[in-house]
C-alpha cells in the first residue's frame, strides 16, 4: 500500500514537472524611477508634503509660546482668567491635531493627492505586467523589490525593461 502510494506521488510529481511553467520577476522600483511622470508626481508630493510640515510647525511654535505665556504669567491671572487661557490653549491644540490629520491621515490630503498622481502610473505598471503575462504565458511574475527575498536571480528572467518599453519609456 504505502508503494502504490509512493508510486502515485512520484507519478503526479513527474506529470507536474513535465508542464514547465514560466516565470518572470520585474523590479516595480526600477520601473517607477524610470517614468518620469512618477518622478515630477514624487516631486510634488515633497514639495506639498513640506509646505503642509511648515504650516504645522509654525502653528505648533505658536502653541508652545501661548504655553509658555500662560505658564509665566499663571501666578498674576485669576483663576476664571486661568480657564480661560486654558481653553484657548486646548482649543488650538485641537486645531493643530484635527489639520495635522486632516493632512498627514489616513484619508488626509497628502493621501489623496498621492492617490491621484501615483496611483494611475502604478495601475499602468500592473495592466502592462498583466498583459505581458498573457502574451508570454508566464505563470508567475515576482516584484523583487515588494519586500519579497529572492536569494538568486537570473536577469534573463527580468523583465522590468519590457515593462518599460511597453509603457513607452526607454532606459
Amino acid at each position: 500500500m504505502k508503494n502504490l502510494i509512493l508510486t502515485i506521488a512520484v507519478s503526479v510529481l513527474m506529470i507536474s514537472a513535465s508542464y514547465a511553467q514560466k516565470y518572470a520577476y520585474v523590479d516595480t522600483q526600477y520601473i517607477l524611477e524610470n517614468i518620469p511622470a512618477y518622478t515630477a508626481a514624487q516631486e510634488q508630493l515633497d514639495q506639498i508634503s513640506k509646505q503642509y510640515q511648515k504650516e504645522l510647525e509654525s502653528m505648533r511654535g505658536g502653541l508652545e509660546k501661548m504655553y509658555k505665556d500662560f505658564q509665566a504669567e499663571s501666578v498674576l491671572l485669576s483663576e476664571e482668567m486661568k480657564r480661560k487661557r486654558e481653553d484657548v490653549i486646548i482649543s488650538k491644540e485641537k486645531e493643530y491635531r484635527n489639520l495635522q490629520k486632516q493632512y498627514f491621515g489616513p484619508e488626509g490630503d497628502l493621501y489623496k493627492k498621492r492617490e491621484s498622481l501615483v496611483k494611475p502610473i502604478q495601475d499602468d505598471i500592473f495592466n502592462t505586467i498583466q498583459d505581458i503575462a498573457a502574451q508570454g504565458s508566464y505563470a508567475v511574475i515576482f516584484d523583487k523589490s515588494g519586500g519579497m527575498t529572492m536569494i538568486y536571480t537570473n536577469p534573463k528572467f527580468d523583465i522590468s525593461d519590457v515593462v518599460l518599453e511597453k509603457l513607452g519609456y526607454k532606459n
